[in-house]
């Protein structure tokens, strides 16, 4: 881009940039710094076309392009800072200024007047009740963290007995699975020295009918004790 429509461009950005202000006592110095912005920019547009325009080969050595870029950011930096100081300020003067209508307002004691002065009132309470509820934040806020914190210790606590009463269950599991177990064994004992002396008895028997050289198969009734004898008590 040729330096003259730069500079043309860099003009016209900073007069568009600059709000519409009021000449009072609030924004007189903002005014008169957006002016003297205003003259130096369009001085050195007004130097730097002639220079252009004149043909001189060594303007740009002169002023290098990166020092006129820097040069147009801080001009630009300036003019936003102004800017917006005098729009904060031209806030406040309305603000002012509004207050002041309806002060004198107020002072006239009509019916309007008297319904601004209900709007206030409940303005005025408003205002109260968040101030009072911001006032209370903190507070609820650190109940509210107790209350997560207590529930947070109450949930553990729960994962905790819940662990405990597995291991509760699991151990009386296998105590009842031993205690069967010894059961058991002690009944299969019981069993197989009832069948040792059961077969103990059967043979004394046994013995006791052949030594006394009866003969047992001529009587029913003996021979039937005489096979049952012989029976193993392990398949009865």
């Amino acid at each position: 881009m040729a330096l003259p429509a730069q500079c043309d461009q860099q003009r016209t950005v900073c007069v568009m940039q600059a709000p519409p202000i009021r000449a009072t006592s609030a924004t007189r110095e903002d005014v008169t710094t957006l002016i003297r912005l205003g003259e130096q920019v369009s001085q050195q547009h007004m130097e730097y076309h002639t220079a252009v325009e004149a043909g001189e080969e060594n303007t740009l050595d002169i002023i290098p392009e990166e020092k006129l870029i820097e040069t147009t950011k801080h001009l630009e930096g300036e003019i936003e800072k102004a800017r917006t100081s005098c729009y904060n300020k031209t806030l406040v003067l309305q603000r002012i200024q509004m207050s002041n209508a309806v002060l004198n307002r107020l002072k006239e004691n009509d019916s309007e007047s008297k319904e601004i002065q209900e709007v206030i009132k409940h303005v005025v309470m408003l205002c109260s009740s968040i101030m009072k509820s911001q006032q209370e934040a903190p507070s609820l806020e650190e109940q509210l963290y107790e209350v997560r914190k207590k529930r947070l210790t109450l949930k553990e606590l729960g994962v905790e007995k819940l662990l405990q009463l597995q291991s509760m269950k699991k151990k009386r599991n296998e105590d009842l699975e031993k205690m069967e177990s010894e059961k058991l064994t002690r009944i299969r004992n019981i069993l197989e020295k009832e069948i040792w002396i059961t077969t103990l008895v059967q043979s004394v028997f046994q013995n006791l009918i052949i030594g006394s050289r009866v003969n047992w198969a001529e009587d029913p009734h003996l021979k039937a004790i005489f096979l049952k004898l012989e029976k193993n008590p392990k398949f009865l």
